[in-house]
């Protein structure tokens, strides 16, 4: 029997304005289907417009061009069918639990006497029967995102798309609502036709999903779907589970083909938006990798059950020691390189020095900065006009967040110096006459 498409989007695109109103291509030619009876999940590193697609699905932002649909009806703003799970509860805390809940249905027009039981009944069926009186701030996490759950199930949803829902969470108390979900769902004791998972966690994407969809970033693409036909529960730590988590890494870590010609580091622009991750965690995963067990070499899930980092810890710092040719991903795996080596084994000293080089030959922005301030008389550059460069790539406080690792980065390479107080970059102490 073939499945009924529940949302269609095709050749979707959407673009924001950057600060010199120039329009910055987040998502491009997007094409994308949720059937009825299927969980999807969604991964993508940073930049690869998961939660703007999500939010686009959902109708809470239209796109600039592209077709979509709900059961083939063009997506025109909210559609009463489609409710959303926020990663940040999103709940009002000067409102109990229960009309926390209600608010969705109030918004509907529905009388007081069917929100009162329909809200009683969505508790109970989350687990949170009893706490209708509560607010938000006497609730743990976990309660907090049963009662988001419970708000967006409560308007019985064709489609439940889920941003993020488990990641706010400590490891177990998000493993715990995931199985609840699933148990829910694989019960039919909630009407949902489809769910749509946004996650960082590529286990928690293996144990969820029929299909995984992984974009690439800058502007995000589909770039390959996984399809999983195991049966749930399933168990984490069989064959098959472990091998799809493998493969999934795999593909996350693969690089662009254009990206793969030479075999080398790839090249970057002014504007390449740094992994968000520092220099202990970079150095942290490099010391690791080369002790025992791994010796130099390590299989990515292993790495990370050892390091004990989520996912979306992680894979910035892979692309660091990627970007700074310390090390190689490869099909799921990641070496040390013959630098990498020479790093690990290096004093401080020799660490810093090498780091710097790898910095200015690989990290334009940085090497940007750097010949601006060896050409300036003053030796001193305002942070301001480099924040207003970076606007003309990404937006504002993603260039702030980028610039603030080039200078942590470039300050621990000794590529130049930055004062807090002045927000004024100067080149080392030994860089001058």
């Amino acid at each position: 029997m073939t499945q009924k498409n529940l949302i269609n989007l095709s050749c979707v695109a959407k673009s924001f304005k950057a600060a010199d109103g120039t329009a910055r291509l987040v998502l491009d030619q997007v094409d994308f289907q949720l059937k009825e009876g299927e969980i999807v999940a969604l991964l993508g590193k940073s930049g690869s417009g998961k939660s703007t697609l999500l939010r686009i699905m959902a109708g809470l932002i239209p796109a600039d061009s592209g077709e979509m649909t709900y059961r083939d009806k063009t997506i025109f703003g909210p559609v009463a069918g489609i409710a959303m799970v926020f990663q940040s509860f999103a709940l009002f805390p000067w409102l109990t639990v229960q009309q926390n809940v209600e608010l969705g249905l109030e918004a509907q027009g529905i009388a007081a006497d069917e929100r009162e039981e329909r809200a009683d009944a969505v508790l109970e069926l989350i687990g949170l029967a009893g706490f209708g009186g509560a607010l938000p701030r006497e609730l743990s996490g976990g309660m907090k995102q049963r009662v988001g759950i419970a708000r967006a199930l409560v308007t019985n949803p064709d489609v439940l798309l889920m941003d993020e829902a488990f990641s706010a969470l400590d490891v177990l108390t998000g493993e715990t609502l995931r199985n609840d979900m699933l148990e829910l769902w694989e019960e039919s004791r909630i009407p949902t036709k489809g769910i749509l998972v946004v996650s960082h966690n590529i286990e928690e994407a293996v144990m969820m999903a029929d299909r995984i969809i992984i974009l690439g970033s800058d502007p995000g693409r589909v770039r390959c779907e996984v399809k999983i036909d195991l049966p749930r529960p399933r168990d984490v730590d069989s064959i098959e589970v472990r091998a799809l988590i493998d493969e999934v890494y795999g593909l996350m870590t693969m690089r662009p083909v254009q990206e793969t010609s030479a075999g080398a580091a790839p090249e970057h622009q002014l504007g390449y938006r740094l992994p968000d991750t520092d220099i202990s965690r970079i150095e942290g995963v490099l010391d690791l990798l080369a002790d025992t067990p791994f010796n130099g070499k390590a299989d990515l899930p292993q790495l990370a059950e050892e390091t004990e980092l989520s996912d979306e810890e992680l894979f910035p710092t892979y692309e660091a020691l990627g970007l700074l040719g310390l090390a190689l991903i490869e099909k799921g795996d990641i070496s040390l390189t013959p630098l990498g080596t020479r790093y690990v084994d290096a004093d401080q000293v020799t660490r810093q020095e090498l780091f710097g080089q790898q910095l200015l030959t690989h990290v334009p922005l940085a090497a940007h900065i750097r010949r601006n301030l060896e050409t300036e008389a003053s030796g001193s550059l305002a942070e301001a006009p480099l924040l207003e460069l970076l606007e003309e790539f990404l937006k504002e406080d993603e260039a702030k967040r980028v610039l603030e690792i080039a200078i942590e980065w470039g300050r621990y390479g000794e590529v130049y110096e930055y004062n807090y107080h002045t927000g004024r970059l100067t080149l080392p102490e030994s860089a001058e006459d």
